[in-house]
């Protein structure tokens, strides 16, 4: 009340003179707030990642343009004690009421700390996987692959695992298939290790690698990894896939589908399917019909 009343009594005693020097004050702080934080971000621009960048920036303006702010407030006669009493009391209700919000705020700087990623980059976190379009004080927003605006509080991405897709200049692509028990191990090996070669966005190192993972229910089980520059990932898994789908069939190579099949041991003989004929009332029923 005692600043209301204040500020009334600025008007009341005409001290436009003074106001109009405060509102320079600040305009002018504003302008000299901008230059400084530009001016910081270009001389640490070679030595911080984009996230940090971001932060000094906003640290360094916020920081001037309430320096300014508070000598205008003095200027025109405010009496600032009053104002940081009140503040205090205030930020003591919000930090009562704002818990949740501090802790994203000390997580968003052990992010920063840490840098597992910086903005541009593709990661996986909590099911979401997209591009880091912003890292701030209380969250980190993404950009899915179909468009979409993904929040995540800086608390949940300290306690989540994050993947980080773009951290490394390459990638391995693992591509999973399947081929008939009665096909040679060792020729689908060959013509695999074929298809790599004539790849020209697989790299010869790290080679290409030709895993047996196991006997499954109506194949056996093998993992083909390739390695690819990281813009390539993509591309080159599709026409992986596709050039193997093609090559097996012209090779002969079954990729099989999903069978049942009886089987009770080498000695005995096939199981004999006989059709029974329909019983004599559901005949009758179904002639009726």
């Amino acid at each position: 009340m005692e600043v209301i009343s204040e500020f009334f009594n600025m008007f009341e005693s005409s001290h436009w003179y003074a106001l109009i020097q405060a509102l320079i004050l600040f305009i002018v702080g504003y302008f000299v707030a901008k230059a400084l934080s530009s001016a910081a971000e270009k001389l640490a621009a070679k030595k911080m990642t984009t996230h940090g960048l971001f932060l000094l920036k906003r640290t360094i303006f916020y920081t001037v343009l309430i320096l300014f702010l508070l000598s205008a407030l003095k200027h025109i006669g405010i009496d600032l004690t009053i104002l940081l009493g009140a503040a205090g009391i205030f930020t003591v209700a919000v930090g009562f009421a704002s818990q949740t919000s501090a802790s994203n705020l000390i997580s968003g700087l052990f992010l920063m700390i840490e840098r597992p990623f910086s903005i541009g980059d593709v990661i996986k976190v909590d099911g979401y996987t997209g591009e880091v379009i912003s890292i701030d004080l209380l969250s980190v927003k993404l950009r899915t692959f179909d468009n979409l605006f993904v929040r995540i509080p800086n608390e949940s991405m300290i306690k989540s695992a994050v993947t980080t897709l773009t951290k490394f200049p390459i990638r391995r692509a693992d591509l999973k298939l399947g081929i008939a028990y009665k096909e040679d191990i060792e020729r689908v090996r060959r013509v695999l290790l074929n298809i790599a070669e004539k790849n020209v966005i697989c790299l010869e190192e790290p080679a290409p690698l030709f895993i047996l993972t196991g006997f499954g229910e109506s194949s056996v089980d093998i993992q083909f990894s390739v390695w690819s520059k990281r813009e390539n990932y993509l591309t080159l898994k599709n026409e992986m896939y596709q050039n193997i789908k093609k090559t097996f069939d012209e090779q002969g190579i079954e990729i099989p589908f999903p069978h049942v099949s009886l089987y009770a041991g080498m000695q005995s003989k096939p199981f004999d399917i006989v059709l029974a004929p329909p019983k004599k009332g559901a005949e009758d029923s179904v002639n009726k019909e």
